[in-house]
């Protein structure tokens, strides 16, 4: 009976992973096509461009548009990081799109390369900290708050507020 389980949850695994790598090669497919993809066009400003579309949708409630904009980003931010692998906003935009797919532990591991480059970074800090606050780990989520306190920004008002309805 647990091995029916088991092999009951492999291939729901299975088939979850290759819907969504067919779902991620048409969406990425399309976008070769059309006019968000240009030979002479900057991956990174690019990338830029699909995540502010991409939070203006989902501050619509078009979560999926959003993460389907998300998903572009990351496969430009991905090239813009084989150009520039020690730019710490690559990082972090790398780190955000990974985030709103629900990548957690990947984000954070883009969040921290950027650290390590610019540890005062006010937006991986900020983004870094959302990430805490979304795996419940408010203690460091406050530790990236601490760093903000002095910034007088945006990031830190903005962090401070996540933090807070939380």
């Amino acid at each position: 009976m647990a091995a029916d389980h088991q092999l009951h949850n492999m291939i729901k695994k299975f088939i979850f992973t290759i819907t969504f790598c067919l779902f991620t090669q048409v969406s990425f497919a399309a976008s070769d096509s059309s006019s968000d993809s240009d030979s002479n066009s900057n991956p990174q400003k690019d990338a830029q461009n699909f995540v502010k579309r991409g939070k203006k949708l989902e501050s619509k409630g078009k979560n999926e548009k959003a993460l389907k904009l998300y998903n572009k980003a990351y496969e430009k931010l991905l090239e813009a990081n084989k150009a520039d692998s020690g730019n710490p906003d690559i990082l972090n935009y790398l780190g955000f799109t990974l985030r709103k797919a629900g990548k957690y532990e990947q984000a954070e591991k883009y969040y921290l390369q950027g650290l390590e480059i610019k540890p005062d970074h006010n937006g991986i800090n900020e983004y870094l900290g959302e990430l805490y606050v979304q795996t419940q780990r408010m203690d460091l989520a406050k530790e990236r708050l601490a760093v903000l306190k002095d910034c007088n920004c945006k990031e830190y008002k903005e962090l401070e507020e996540v933090i807070n309805n939380n």
